[in-house]
């Protein structure tokens, strides 16, 4: 009995430290799950958002000029007439998936080079690398508002005027991979074998790194975002008439204090977006980080 008890009272406390650990990585697991379900709702409903919008986000009515909430108009009215709420849910889909385009094209865009730099090295490492350096020492909001104000004001533009530093950060991640994941003995065996390089990047080396890659993409969603509606804000990005909610802002702001509702209503919108992917973001890290 005394050996049984022996053996019971020593296996207990490691048993219990091992479920805490189970315990925490589901939490963590489900915690991704639920939001990443919730993202996903978030994402057909914005996509469909312009289907089933109680009113015509375009359609002005001089006679409810900036009209408060009411059953008619959930958020109210603008200086224009317009039905916030249903201008809220049109902008949805300009805003995030905007975003999504911008970062998928820099995620694309910045995991190449970076793999090419690290696997290679040489010349073509030194000077994009050089490149990736001048664009990480400027401020990425100012320039660009600079490459934006060059090339004009529209969403287009706007999208181009971001992706231009963008990228750096997929560049700098994947090649800081790439360089570890090349000098591993498998990867050696490869080269052995007579592999060629595109099979040895394509097989080995992007299956290796693409995790770590979209972590860092679902971090960036919410920064994107905001640059976005803040290009738009200032005039540089979506322009008016059309529904996004940096640009609402900017429209509703001379009449903060006659008609609030126009400002936070798509302020609010910003808000919950980013902090939802910012939180989606940061589960699947912790997740990633914990496997």
């Amino acid at each position: 009995m005394a050996a049984t008890a022996t053996v019971k009272n020593g296996a207990a406390k490691p048993a219990k430290q091992l479920s805490k650990k189970q315990l925490k990585k589901l939490k963590m697991k489900r915690k991704a799950i639920i939001l990443g379900i919730i993202v996903l709702v978030v994402l057909i409903l914005s996509f469909f958002a312009p289907y089933f919008v109680p009113n015509d986000p375009y359609a002005s009515n001089p006679t409810m000029m900036k009209q408060p909430p009411s059953a008619q108009f959930w958020f109210g009215t603008d200086h224009l007439g317009r039905c916030v709420f249903s201008r809220v849910l049109a902008g949805a889909r300009t805003s995030i998936f905007a975003t999504l385009v911008l970062v998928i094209i820099s995620f694309i865009i910045g995991t190449a080079i970076g793999i090419i730099c690290g696997y290679y090295g040489g010349a073509v490492d030194n000077i994009l690398m050089r490149i990736t350096d001048i664009l990480l020492s400027l401020p990425q909001m100012v320039l660009a508002i600079a490459v934006a104000g060059i090339l004009g004001g529209s969403l287009t533009n706007a999208l181009i005027a971001i992706g231009v530093t963008s990228w750096t950060s997929y560049a700098r991640l994947a090649r800081s991979h790439t360089m570890r994941i090349k000098n591993l003995p498998y990867i050696n065996s490869c080269r052995l074998t007579g592999s060629s390089d595109i099979n040895i990047l394509f097989h080995h080396v992007l299956p290796n790194l693409i995790g770590p890659m979209l972590v860092n993409a679902t971090l960036e969603i919410g920064t994107t975002m905001l640059s976005i509606a803040g290009l738009s804000f200032l005039g540089l990005g979506v322009a008016p008439p059309a529904a996004e909610w940096g640009s609402m802002v900017s429209e509703g702001r001379p009449y903060l204090q006659l008609a609030p509702w126009t400002v936070f209503a798509p302020a609010v919108a910003i808000l919950i977006a980013v902090m939802l992917f910012n939180y989606f973001g940061e589960s699947v890290c912790d997740v990633a980080n914990d496997v």
